[in-house]
């Protein structure tokens, strides 16, 4: 393994829901869990929910995995937590932190914890969503607060100042941050500077990460061989 990613301690979860790729991650030592959503799984063809994360909690039993409700009303919310929450011991279930009509889902978040059911606090992007989330978790269940990084920063606002903050807002608690949608391989050592437990690293991002160290004269060169090899097989004239 690459001797800059032996030394992050940030874990690197992968995010995805292409289920021949997951099980070939369970086997990089690399990847400590896995996340997933709706959306994910929409555009990986996933046809039936409950099968496909059924059968993945099944073939890996012991990194976490993080499987997402997909009601918008709160009950109901609640009843697809508690059996998501039912097929292993490893899933977090992930609750957005409000649902599409703007209504928190704090009570939920406290529900769920105080009869510990594992979550994962998604789609949190402000500081006051930090704060009231981390209020609502209950002690003593392990849970997930993730901060939509990637989405602060497509707005032209650095999200390093509320991760860091973040941190030290959970700090001493059970529960865990994670730097959510990353852009590029540099958030996942930005992650690591501030002290974020786990990032969630898409397919694309993940296959980049052969890249961590490459020397940059190499690279150059590499890239202007990109430019000439594909000008040649276009056959570009003046």
């Amino acid at each position: 393994m690459n001797k800059k990613l032996e030394q992050l301690k940030v874990k690197i979860f992968a995010d995805g829901a292409d289920r021949k790729s997951m099980l070939e991650l369970y086997e990089n030592p690399l990847i400590k869990g896995f996340t997933t959503n709706p959306t994910l799984m929409r555009k990986a063809g996933v046809r039936s929910y409950k099968s496909f994360a059924k059968g993945i909690a099944k073939a890996i039993p012991d990194r976490p995995l993080s499987f997402e409700v997909f009601a918008d009303d709160f009950s109901e919310m609640e009843i697809q937590a508690r059996e998501i929450s039912s097929w292993g011991e490893n899933i977090y279930v992930k609750i957005p932190v409000m649902n599409t009509k703007g209504e928190n889902s704090y009570p939920l978040i406290r529900a769920l914890t105080e009869d510990g059911v594992k979550v994962n606090v998604t789609a949190v992007l402000t500081q006051q969503q930090v704060k009231h989330v981390h209020h609502h978790l209950r002690a003593g269940t392990p849970a997930y607060l993730s901060i939509f990084a990637g989405r602060i920063a497509d707005t032209g606002t650095d999200p390093v100042p509320l991760m860091k903050y973040a941190v030290k807002f959970l700090g001493g608690s059970q529960t865990e941050l994670i730097w959510a949608s990353p852009r590029e391989v540099l958030n996942i050592f930005q992650a690591d500077a501030c002290g974020v437990h786990v990032i969630t690293v898409s397919n694309a991002l993940l296959k980049k990460l052969a890249l961590v160290g490459k020397d940059h004269a190499v690279f150059s060169l590499d890239t202007v061989r990109m430019f000439y090899v594909d000008a040649q097989e276009a056959g570009y004239t003046l």
